[in-house]
């Protein structure tokens, strides 16, 4: 049975660094994770990702690889490699784990096919046919592993994806054994959203999108009023927000424009939407903070811009201005792998074929709750004067992929290397955080092809490969707006 971590056990780690003087954020920052894994959200994990792994081979002595193969051993190396990718793979169970030759011995396990995130098909000789055909028939996301001289399956692959029963089917050709855990991540992301819980702190209505969320993805998006925030807030322990302010000075390059007092404030909202996310047993919050919580939430109390940053180091999440497309986005991308994403509105140059990123809130740990702090000033939101953000500066040198789900079936998106990171105090016009994309495609093009708003959210690394199969399995089309 799996170790389950809930949110309250979690708290209950966060509570006993404060006592000590030391704010949650301080944990995360030097480099920990309570939950040992960044893949691992410290929110509600109900469950682990189920996955079949389904070994495709059958003995003989006279075919490709070669004669007499010892199918025990090939699997035995396989665990090899899988044991290697524990650290990627530690909220991954494997329910199934079957050598098979024909379709007739998926019989045997079809059953237990019906639980699963996904199915792994690990190609090792020929004369497997009907196999990979037999499992699509559970309608589950299949990904087919093969390395060279496995078998020449593989020319019938492409023509299998384009059939109707082909359409959950993705195929990794490769020798690079470290895949095996790139070709689950896609599974990930889809077991994400389904136990994924969102709380939206408004007073508009939402329902029809929240139920497309929930009937496609399982995704619960919930409402909750400005009394419940205002009274977690009064809820929090002066002591314990005392030592989160002293924490996020003491880390800060410099706080340049909130008065201390406004980042007391700030870092006791941190710790109410925290406490929110856990008595609601949820993943991820947003806020209407430049609509019907400007006011009676963001100018009464604080703004929630610190404790987005510290939910999506957490490997939580923190969503600006009650976007519930970027939240969806947001996930995803934690998903798939681990990482959280920047949400900004973008500006075009097309003398250097770039597009400028721009939002006030900023995320330190954009490798996620594993990875380095990125420097950061405490600053005011850059429209309102008011409130405390952090000024992120964020990697020059950085591929990053940037996208959103929009609506339950499109994801438009670009990828591109971040060239400079324009946050020094004397550029003051834009929001606070700021990276400048060189585009990989056409920023003319991508300007053109744009839709669907502005905000967008942007994640490090070269994601495309991955965030295609997720949306291959999730009948989503994804187009690049800058080729």
């Amino acid at each position: 049975m799996d170790k389950k971590i809930d949110r309250r056990e979690f708290l209950q780690i966060a509570a006993a660094g404060s006592a000590l003087g030391v704010g949650g954020l301080n944990v995360l920052a030097s480099g920990g994770n309570p939950r040992r894994s960044r893949l691992i959200s410290p929110g509600c994990r109900k469950s682990k990702v189920k996955v079949a792994r389904i070994y495709m081979g059958t003995p003989s002595s006279d075919y490709w690889p070669k004669p007499n193969l010892d199918l025990k051993k090939e699997v035995k190396f396989y665990e090899s490699e899988f044991a290697k990718l524990k650290g990627q793979l530690s909220d991954v169970e494997f329910v199934v784990n079957e050598l098979v030759g024909s379709p007739a011995q998926v019989a045997k396990f079809k059953s237990k096919l019906e639980d699963v995130d996904g199915i792994l098909v690990i190609h090792l000789t020929m004369r497997t046919g009907g196999v990979v055909q037999e499992l699509l028939k559970s309608q589950k996301p299949t990904v087919v592993f093969a390395v060279p001289y496995s078998g020449h399956g593989w020319t019938g692959f492409g023509a299998l994806r384009k059939q109707e029963m082909g359409a959950k089917l993705e195929c990794m050709l490769t020798s690079d054994y470290k895949q095996l855990a790139a070709a689950i991540r896609p599974f990930r992301a889809i077991h994400h959203l389904r136990e994924a819980k969102i709380l939206n702190v408004t007073t508009r209505s939402f329902a029809g999108y929240a139920k497309s969320m929930k009937d496609k993805f399982g995704t619960d998006i919930k409402q909750i009023g400005l009394n419940r925030v205002v009274d977690a807030y009064n809820s929090i322990d002066e002591g314990q927000a005392e030592a989160e302010t002293r924490t996020w000075i003491k880390g800060a390059e410099k706080v340049v424009e909130p008065p201390r007092e406004d980042i007391f404030k700030s870092c006791k909202m941190a710790l109410a939407l925290e406490k929110l996310l856990n008595e609601e047993d949820a993943t991820v919050m947003t806020v209407d903070c430049y609509g019907t919580m400007f006011r009676p939430l963001c100018q009464a109390y604080a703004f929630p811009c610190v404790g987005f940053t510290r939910l999506n180091n957490m490997g939580l999440g923190g969503i600006c201005e009650s976007d519930l497309q970027s939240a969806m986005t947001h996930i995803i991308f934690q998903g798939l792998v681990g990482r959280p994403g920047f949400i900004s509105d973008p500006t075009v140059d097309e003398s250097n074929n770039s597009i400028i990123l721009a939002h006030c809130l900023g995320t330190t740990k954009m490798d996620g709750p594993d990875g380095p702090v990125a420097p950061y000033k405490l600053r005011t939101v850059m429209e309102r004067q008011q409130g405390v953000v952090p000024q992120v500066q964020m990697r020059v040198g950085q591929k990053v992929t940037q996208a959103k789900l929009v609506g339950t079936d499109f994801l438009p998106y670009f990828t591109g290397e971040i060239v400079d990171t324009p946050v020094s105090l004397k550029d003051d016009r834009g929001c606070r955080t700021k990276i400048t994309v060189k585009v990989d495609g056409d920023v003319t093009k991508l300007w053109k092809n744009w839709s669907s708003g502005l905000h967008r959210v942007t994640c490090y690394g070269d994601i495309t490969k991955e965030l295609g199969f997720f949306c291959r399995f999730k009948d989503i089309k994804m187009v690049n707006e800058a080729v």
